[in-house]
């Protein structure tokens, strides 16, 4: 076993990693493994991060991806297992401690979930509320945000809807979770919610694209064409070529022409 010394950029405080040593055939599984699983390709991720432990069960990060794999299959029990064992190698694991949290709420073990939590927040805000560092703000609205897709994914918009508001509380500067909130919103033909959300997408990023061409959709539903079309020409600023605005672009003048009087 090798031993790693690293240092917190956030705090300049030294941890102690453990690292197995693991022979060249278990290297090439675990790489193999972690790209699939960066892929969300669970299904041929999971029986290499198997193989993996069945060498050695001392990866913290297997454990955590067998985790997340479990818990996006519903198998709660499971996940449970694999973040507690991370945790265990790697008591310093500030992912696989938030993973856990959501687990033991997935549970009802709503006083377990808090005391993870006690261990990897912050002091209390101004505000009142828990002060989440921002790793572990973003790691968690992430988490929402994937919840959310398994939900969408399984035609419970609502429920995804949920899990999406979770995340932007978390994460209100993340135009792309704002802009999939919108997606779902404007799908529920919950219109002006979908367009606020837009709207705050871009008063963080100017330039995101999804967010710009989802709100002149918006717009266009709502019969604000003008509103619609400013939008969409500002897509053009950023990306001259953009082939789905162009094709708005010209839908959207073609339907103008069709409303004019005919010519005397």
């Amino acid at each position: 076993m090798r031993v790693f010394i690293l240092k917190n950029p956030a705090t300049s405080t030294p941890s102690v990693v453990y690292v197995p040593s693991v022979d060249e055939r278990i290297k090439q599984v675990l790489l193999l493994g972690r790209e699939h699983y960066e892929k969300r390709e669970y299904d041929k991720a999971e029986p290499l991060l198997r193989q993996v432990l069945e060498s050695d069960d001392r990866f913290a990060d297997v454990h955590n991806m067998l985790g997340v794999i479990s818990h996006a299959r519903g198998n709660f029990m499971a996940a449970e297992h694999h973040f507690e064992r991370a945790l265990a190698i790697n008591p310093g694991y500030t992912e696989a401690a938030l993973n856990l949290a959501v687990t033991y709420n997935d549970r009802g073990k709503y006083e377990a979930a808090r005391e993870v939590y006690t261990r990897i927040r912050g002091k209390p805000g101004s505000d009142g509320k828990q002060g989440l560092d921002p790793f572990a703000r973003g790691k968690l609205a992430n988490m929402h945000a994937e919840v959310a897709q398994a939900y969408a994914d399984l035609g419970l918009p609502r429920e995804a809807v949920l899990e999406l508001e979770k995340a932007v509380t978390l994460c209100p500067q993340f135009a792309d979770l704002r802009t999939r909130l919108g997606n779902l919103l404007r799908e529920l033909k919950e219109l002006g919610r979908a367009r606020e959300h837009y709207e705050a997408a871009l008063s963080t990023r100017a330039n995101y694209v999804p967010a710009r061409i989802a709100l002149g959709v918006t717009l266009l539903s709502l019969g604000e064409l003008d509103g619609a079309e400013y939008h969409w020409k500002k897509v053009l600023e950023t990306e001259a070529d953009n082939p789905q605005v162009k094709m708005y672009l010209r839908m959207l003048e073609t339907e103008r022409r069709k409303s004019m009087p005919p010519s005397a």
